[in-house]
C-alpha cells in the first residue's frame, strides 16, 4: 500500500460559462485528470448527464450540465492529458454524446486492476485495496437530476474522483514492477476506441430475443416496425419501450395487421400507443416489412470447431482459469472461452494469436493441440502444462 492520499480539496461548483472556461484553462496545463459522470436514461433513449465530476491535484470541480454547457471540455477531453476513469465505457458514452468526443488517452482503474487480479472490481473496493480508504456506498435511487443537490450527494459525487488519481499512481506502481503496465494501457485503449456511434434502426430488431426466432416475412416486419420504432424513440428522446413494448413488435410481425381494427388487437398495445398519427405509422411500417426481402439470420455462426478439437476447449479452459489465478489475472482479460474456440479454429483475428495473449496463452495452447506439449495433475490438486515425454502408459 502506497503512502497516505492528501486530504481531499473542497469541492467547487461550477454553473456558469465563465467558471467552466476557467476550469478547462486550468486542465489543458494538467498531465492527468480523474473525470465521473452522473446520468440517468430511465425514461429516455439517450443518456441525460446530471453531473460532472473532475479532479486534479488540489482542485476538485462538480460541474452543473443542467445550468451550463459542457460542450468546451472537448478541449480538454482532446488535449494531451490522461483522463483517469473507473468503469469507463458508459462515461466515454455519456461524454461523446455532449462532447462529441471521448478522451485522447484514457486510463480505466477498473481494467487496469484486472491485471492484478481484481475481477471487475468497484472504486470502493479499490479505494479500500490501494489507500485504505473507506467510502461511502452509492445510493442507486439519487436523483441527480435534482437541483438543488444535497451536501451528501454532493459529498458522494466528489468521493468518486476525489482521490482516483491516487489510485491510479499505486495502480501503475503495481503493474510496472510486474512488467504489466503495457498490458494494461493497451486494454485501455480498445475501451477508447470501442464503437459507441449511434445504434442503426435497421438492426434495433436483433435486440429483441423473441424476434431473432421469426422466420420469413415475420422476421421482415420484426425489422420495419423495430426501425420504425428506433427512429421515433430516437426523435422523442424516449426508450424505445415507451414508443412500442417489444411485446408488441414481436404480436405485429407474427400476425401483420392491415387495418386499424386488426392492430388494435394485437397484444401489448393500448390507446396511448396508436394516438395521433401513430397506428397509421405502424401500419405503414407493416406494410414496408411485407414489401421487403427478409433479413438474413444474425450474425452467421462462426466456423465450427473441428470435432477432434472440441474436447480440449473444457480442458484448455481449465489450465487458464488456474492460469489467472497463478498469475493473478482476471480470467476474462486473459481469455474467454469465445477467444480459445478462435484460437483453436485458427480464425485471423484470434485474440490469443498476438501480443502478450499469443506468449502468455496462445503460444502454450498451440503445443498442447500439436501434440508438443501435454496437461497433466501436478499432484496437489492444480494443473501444469509441461513438454510432452510421448510415452505411453499403456505400452
Amino acid at each position: 500500500m502506497g503512502p497516505a492520499p492528501p486530504s481531499e480539496p473542497t469541492p467547487r461548483w461550477v454553473d456558469t460559462t465563465s467558471a467552466l472556461h476557467e476550469t478547462v484553462d486550468a486542465l489543458l496545463a494538467e498531465p492527468a485528470y480523474a473525470l465521473d459522470t452522473e446520468f440517468h436514461r430511465e425514461r429516455t433513449y439517450f443518456p441525460k448527464l446530471a453531473l460532472l465530476q473532475i479532479a486534479w491535484p488540489g482542485h476538485l470541480v462538480l460541474i452543473d450540465p443542467l445550468a451550463v454547457d459542457v460542450a468546451p471540455l472537448a478541449e480538454v477531453l482532446t488535449g494531451d492529458g490522461l483522463a483517469v476513469l473507473h468503469a469507463a465505457d458508459q462515461d466515454l458514452e455519456v461524454l461523446e454524446q455532449v462532447c462529441g468526443v471521448v478522451p485522447a488517452r484514457l486510463f480505466d482503474t477498473q481494467v487496469a486492476a484486472g491485471f492484478l487480479g481484481m475481477a471487475t472490481p468497484s472504486l470502493a473496493s479499490l479505494y479500500e485495496r490501494e489507500l485504505g480508504l473507506h467510502v461511502p456506498k452509492a445510493d442507486r435511487l439519487t436523483d441527480w437530476l435534482a437541483r438543488p443537490l444535497t451536501d451528501a450527494q454532493c459529498a458522494y459525487a466528489a468521493s468518486d474522483v476525489a482521490h482516483l488519481l491516487d489510485v491510479h499512481r499505486s495502480l501503475v506502481e503495481r503493474l510496472t514492477a510486474r512488467g504489466r503496465l503495457q498490458w494494461a494501457l493497451d486494454e485501455c485503449e480498445g475501451v477508447r476506441l470501442r464503437s459507441r456511434g449511434a445504434r442503426d434502426p435497421a438492426d434495433a430488431w436483433r435486440r429483441i430475443k423473441e424476434a431473432r426466432q421469426l422466420r420469413g416475412k415475420a422476421r421482415s416486419v420484426a425489422r420495419s416496425v423495430a426501425a420504425w420504432r428506433e427512429r421515433r424513440a430516437a426523435a422523442l428522446d424516449q426508450p424505445p419501450r415507451f414508443v412500442l413494448p417489444d411485446l408488441a413488435v414481436v404480436g405485429i410481425a407474427q400476425r401483420p395487421p392491415k387495418s386499424l381494427a386488426e392492430l388494435r388487437r394485437v397484444r401489448g398495445l393500448d390507446e396511448r400507443h396508436l394516438r395521433d398519427d401513430l397506428a397509421r405509422q405502424v401500419l405503414d411500417a407493416v406494410a414496408d416489412g411485407l414489401a421487403a426481402r427478409p433479413p438474413a439470420s444474425d450474425d452467421a455462426p462462426p466456423r465450427e470447431l473441428d470435432r477432434e478439437l472440441r474436447p480440449a476447449v473444457g480442458l484448455v479452459s481449465a489450465w487458464v482459469s488456474q492460469l489467472a489465478r497463478d498469475r493473478q489475472i482476471d480470467t476474462a482479460l486473459l481469455a474467454t472461452r469465445a477467444d480459445l474456440e478462435a484460437l483453436l479454429r485458427g480464425d485471423e483475428d484470434a485474440r490469443l494469436a498476438v501480443g502478450w495473449r499469443a506468449e502468455l496463452v496462445g503460444e502454450p495452447i498451440r503445443k498442447l493441440v500439436s501434440g508438443e506439449a501435454a496437461l497433466a495433475f501436478d499432484g496437489h490438486g492444480g494443473l501444469v502444462l509441461e513438454a510432452r515425454s510421448h510415452r505411453s502408459l499403456h505400452g
